[in-house]
């Protein structure tokens, strides 16, 4: 099917079918689960950024009152394998490992009776350590003489490169050349609700509700942990608070509560306290990242040299940054070269388009800086360079590209000349105006699969497996399923995320889950309508392709028939439609684009800086929920002024232990900080490479805001910050340094 040309539902500002639970506290997370018998855990944690642990002593934590199990490394369970080498697929650690590489890393687990008693027993457990050499700086650890995170060194990898072209050749062609180096920072997701688990087993088969984005690959973890069938796992996620990344993996606190659980023979909950969660469920780790552009004086590219060195932390992943230096801009001559390093920090996660807004902050303030060397319109130059194919991608063609739709449209709705105009440069207080471009390189796909019953009242139910992370993901679904079947929304429930009883998909990340699951629920609902047709065509002696759905009714011609009067299906009392998502087109590249404007005022006597608007034009093909789709703009360019102004995380090198894990001193934006005045502009070219026409949207409203952000500042006081965050400590050093206070 094609996507519809005059839907009547989806694209409309429908407020969410579960508002009302989640305004009026009826909602069920994962913390609230209670079942009889339930026990609370706690683990007990490193304070040493590299240490042995030479002796664990649990034997007082034993006899407290409460407690009813104390698991560490001398238990044959504490041994099991744990952390995954994504090269050789082989264990490189335990789940109690006796080498802990990082502040936070799991020592031993207690269940008991409450929660404080667990926590007075884990406290009570006596470790005896050999305290190792650290090193948590990416620069400090490719020296020679570096304390080694693992015995082969801090390098696991040889570099990561990409070239085409002959990038010399394109510098020595250019007429103008720029070169920053740019230094990103770690930032951590701190999704409001915690990280955490229930863990209960009856005889051999477990079940676990879980903060997951993806509760089928949840179950396939504890399967394989635990050696179970996956038909004896069954991994339910109720509502949820957020992840943006950090959820979607098998988390140790997981499998330690479904092991105390299992020893126990007791439910266990087992959730982390949130100075936990800056230590140990990921981050977006930081970058050191230098572009070097070359262009010909009507602003044409000649040539793009990046170089990246970033860490995925204390054990191996892997996150490349340069994908925009390689496909955002029209570029023959390209090439990147990434290293990454272990330090002894946590590990990272995949957070909101992983790698993206790191590679986004270098290369558009250096495109802009770009843009002043030549003379030029910093939209002017984006302009010149928009690209329609994906040189990344071997020159495939896009199945759409709205890129330069979003730039001039933008430019408009935000008044970006007009504002460029009365910019204010002098004075204490001056005010200036920023832009910064993006694209997301993940277009979503199969598996997923989608049931749609529909009833003879005119009801329907959607169940479906993915989770909604809060981003309104059920609403969409909804909307898509009503306007398939013509049922008002208010008369289709859903079920999601349970692997006893919805269908599989993958995890919710990576902007994929409306182009993943919504397509299957559209083609699912279509069968159901299929269904129908046939069986009201026979009674009614109309051809099925000259039948309608409205309002819960058939329509043939002049006549109005509800679903129950329909003989055949008042019989069977239901009809069943299944959608799976087929491959996206194999000879198309699918990416979204954005592009993101901003206005910034700052006092440079006190180094203040405030983000009065920003506007955010983003091709994500069609805007299938408006209102839901504004909130995801307005909260990515959030997230992004928190990446590029605000949030950073501190690390003690004397010590290597984070000096800011709270939500005290790691300062998250708060609506202090978030701009007074945002619009949303939607750029629909009218892609097909899915039966819904809709492209990714969480990613890319995160990717280009702290960059827009930056060039605002530079353009207000003449002084470009390379350096994230751009705190008011850091601003007031960088004019210190130009001399510009105003």
């Amino acid at each position: 099917m094609k996507p519809w040309e005059n839907p009547t539902v989806v694209g409309k500002p429908l407020p969410r079918v579960d508002g009302n639970e989640r305004a009026g506290g009826t909602a069920r997370y994962t913390m609230d689960v209670r079942l009889p018998r339930m026990l609370h855990a706690a683990i007990l944690r490193s304070p040493h950024a590299n240490a042995i642990v030479k002796k664990v002593d649990t034997s007082e934590a034993e006899k407290m009152p409460g407690v009813r199990a104390v698991i560490s490394m001398n238990d044959p369970e504490g041994k099991a394998p744990w952390a995954i080498h994504p090269g050789t697929r082989k264990p490189v650690s335990q789940i109690f490992d006796p080498h802990c590489r990082y502040q936070g890393e799991e020592i031993a687990a207690v269940a008991a009776e409450t929660q404080q008693q667990a926590w007075d027993a884990v406290r009570a457990i006596r470790v005896e350590y050999e305290v190792l050499p650290h090193v948590v700086d990416p620069e400090e650890a490719i020296k020679p003489d570096a304390p080694k995170v693992w015995e082969e060194g801090n390098q696991p990898w040889p570099p990561a490169k990409y070239s085409r072209g002959d990038v010399d050749k394109g510098f020595a062609e250019a007429d103008v050349v720029v070169e920053h180096t740019f230094r990103t920072i770690c930032q951590i997701h701190t999704p409001t609700e915690l990280h955490g688990s229930v863990a209960r087993w009856r005889g051999n088969r477990l079940q676990v509700w879980d903060t997951t984005q993806g509760v089928f690959a949840i179950q396939r973890g504890l399967a394989e942990w635990f050696k179970l069938p996956l038909a004896d796992v069954r991994v339910i996620g109720p509502y949820m608070g957020g992840g943006f990344g950090s959820k979607l993996e098998l988390g140790k606190y997981t499998v330690i509560a479904a092991m105390l659980a299992r020893r126990t023979k007791r439910p266990v909950k087992l959730f982390l306290t949130r100075e936990e969660s800056f230590l140990c469920v990921g981050n977006r780790p930081p970058h050191i990242l230098t572009v070097k552009i070359g262009a010909k004086k009507d602003g044409t590219l000649t040539a793009i040299d990046y170089r990246g060195l970033g860490t995925f932390g204390a054990y191996p992943n892997w996150t490349t940054t340069d994908y925009q230096a390689r496909d955002l801009y029209k570029c023959p001559n390209v090439r990147s070269e990434e290293r990454q390093v272990y330090v002894n920090t946590g590990t990272a996660r995949p957070f909101r388009a992983p790698g993206f807004p790191q590679c986004n902050w270098a290369l558009e303030q250096t495109m802009d800086a770009l843009a002043e060397k030549l003379g030029m319109d910093p939209v002017e130059l984006r302009l010149r360079n928009v690209p329609t194919v994906s040189q990344a991608e071997g020159n495939k063609p896009y199945s759409t590209t709205g890129l330069a739709e979003c730039l001039r449209r933008g430019a408009e709705e935000f008044g970006w000349k007009e504002a460029r105009a009365r910019a204010k440069s002098d004075g204490p207080v001056v005010r200036g105006v920023g832009v910064a471009a993006g694209l997301w390189g993940y277009a979503g796909g199969p598996p997923s699969t989608v049931i749609v019953k529909l009833y003879p009242d005119g009801s329907a139910n959607i169940n479906m497996g993915a989770a909604d992370l809060g981003t309104g993901t059920k609403t969409v679904m909804t909307m898509i399923v009503a306007e398939e079947l013509g049922v008002p929304v208010e008369n289709i429930s859903i079920e999601w995320a349970d692997t006893g009883t919805t269908q599989y998909t993958e995890p919710s990340g990576g902007s994929k889950t409306v182009v993943s699951d919504g397509p299957p629920a559209r083609d699912a609902a279509a069968e159901v309508r299929k269904q129908l047709f046939e069986m009201a065509s026979e009674q009614l002696k109309v051809p099925a392709s000259e039948l309608a759905l409205k309002d819960g009714k058939i329509i043939a011609g002049d006549r109005q028939v509800a679903m129950g009067e329909i003989r055949a299906f008042a019989e069977q009392q239901v009809i069943v439609g299944v959608g799976t998502r087929k491959p996206n087109p194999p000879d198309q590249v699918i990416h979204p684009f954005a592009v993101q404007f901003a206005e910034v005022e700052v006092n440079k006597r006190t180094g203040e800086m405030k983000v009065l608007r920003m506007l955010g034009a983003h091709d994500s093909g069609r805007a299938m929920n408006l209102l839901t789709y504004r909130n995801q703009v307005f909260g990515g360019m959030v997230m992004g002024i928190g990446f590029g102004a605000t949030e950073r995380r501190i690390m003690d090198a004397s010590s290597g232990r984070v000096i800011n894990a709270n939500w005290h001193d790691y300062k998250l934006p708060t609506a202090l900080d978030a701009p007074a005045e945002v619009a949303c502009v939607p750029v629909d070219p009218k892609d097909e490479s899915n039966n819904l026409g809709a492209k990714g949207l969480g990613e890319p409203a995160t990717i280009p805001s702290a960059s827009a952000v930056a060039n605002a500042f530079y353009n207000a006081t003449g002084v470009r910050i390379t350096d994230a965050p751009m705190s008011t400590s850091n601003i007031v050093a960088a004019l210190n340094a130009k001399g510009n206070r105003g």
